[in-house]
């Protein structure tokens, strides 16, 4: 696997690195060979030599990243050539050993352990060949060579893993990163449409209203009532269209609340429920409809997303009923169990032609059904029509 390097702020980029280290190995092995000069002396031309040897060995270093088992061979054959024939014996070995690190550090843990053993086998066939009294290197030597080699090709397989594990943990903490803005985007999605949602419940089921009321009474002034019936008309009228303005600027303040300034009042207005279902009924009887209500079971305050559900639920079946339904007469009931409510609103009007076409309205009363493990049902009756609801009291998870 190949790992890209990558500098973090404020750190030397790969190629700086491997500059400043190329120097330094340089300026050791020139200073100690410097030194080493002081007190031996060979023939120009083989230092001539030697410097050349050095200067490959120690310049190939820049590139132990780019070509690292070029370098780390380049490095062993100038010094398999160094030594035996500078009389300075510098530390040249310094650069194979850097390469051979760099091998393994690179991930090529198959060609260090190779390198590893050629020099090894090397060094050892060279000294078997040599003659009693003239070795340079003795069997302890020999052996600690061996460690030296194997040491540094485990030392650069664990800086490979650590580099490996490094970049694993980014990676995953990039795939965090963008999981937690994939979640961010679409929780605001979500509320994107519940707020389009409540608009719709709220605005479609007042406006629905206000034109029910406002064509009720011009129907009844297109038939040149009596002043005062035609006044009285018209103030009812009125009254009626001012209380469901009023309420929905209300639910429409609370609904869009979540949009304010952090600076701004949030809206005091309670959230509506089923407690404010009798208003709802009012205003739907302001219509012409006769609406009753109908308990069953014993009522009891719920979880505020369900109790909102419910009421919207209930919200829109009325506004239907007022706008398509063409019915006289509507009869809501709300069924308290210990593990759900159940809302139940049926007219005697016309029905749906079609049950299988359902406008966005019941669509809408479905998914806020489903949203809370709950269902939803609106179909013909021998009556008229019945919309029914299910609601469990324990909302899904992500809904309270």
């Amino acid at each position: 696997m190949v790992i890209p390097y990558r500098a973090p702020g404020g750190r030397l980029s790969a190629r700086t690195t491997d500059a400043i280290v190329t120097l330094l190995v340089t300026a050791v092995v020139v200073v100690w060979t410097l030194v080493v000069m002081q007190y031996e002396s060979e023939p120009p031309a083989r230092t001539v030599i030697d410097w050349a040897l050095i200067a490959v060995g120690c310049g190939a270093l820049y590139y132990r990243r780019r070509w690292p088992v070029a370098v780390a061979v380049v490095t062993l054959l100038a010094c398999a050539a160094y030594y035996p024939l500078s009389t300075f014996d510098g530390p040249l070995m310094i650069t194979f050993a850097l390469a051979l690190y760099s091998v393994a550090a690179e991930g090529r843990f198959t060609a260090a352990i190779a390198l590893a053993a050629i020099t090894l086998l090397a060094v050892g066939f060279a000294e078997s060949r040599q003659s009693p009294g003239h070795r340079q290197i003795d069997d302890t030597s020999l052996v600690m060579l061996a460690g030296w080699l194997i040491s540094l090709v485990a030392v650069g397989r664990a800086q490979r893993t650590r580099i490996a594990y490094l970049h694993e943990v980014e990676l995953r903490a990039i795939a965090a990163e963008r999981e937690q803005e994939a979640r961010a985007r679409q929780s605001a999605t979500e509320e994107r449409l519940r707020i389009a949602r409540e608009l719709h419940d709220v605005l479609g089921h007042s406006i629905s209203l206000i034109n029910v009321q406002s064509s009720a009474v011009l129907h009844k002034l297109s038939k040149q009532p009596e002043p005062a019936d035609a006044l009285t008309a018209a103030e009812a009228a009125l009254e009626a269209v001012k209380a469901t303005s009023k309420d929905a600027l209300r639910e429409l303040r609370s609904t869009l609340g979540v949009l304010r300034q952090a600076d701004e009042a949030a809206p005091t207005a309670p959230v509506s429920g089923l407690d404010r279902l009798g208003e709802l009924v009012e205003r739907a009887r302001a219509t012409g409809i006769e609406v009753r209500t109908d308990t069953e079971g014993t009522p009891r305050p719920l979880p505020p997303p369900v109790d909102l559900a419910a009421y919207r639920i209930v919200q829109e079946s009325l506004t239907n009923v007022a706008r398509h339904a063409r019915a006289s007469s509507a009869l809501v009931t709300i069924a308290y169990t210990d593990e759900d409510v159940r809302v139940r609103i049926d007219d005697d009007g016309q029905g749906s032609d079609d049950e299988q076409s359902q406008g966005s309205g019941i669509i809408g009363m479905a998914e806020r059904a489903k949203a809370f493990g709950g269902e939803l049902t609106a179909r013909n009756t021998a009556d008229g029509f019945r919309v029914s609801a299910r609601l469990p009291l324990r909302p899904l998870k992500g809904t309270e």
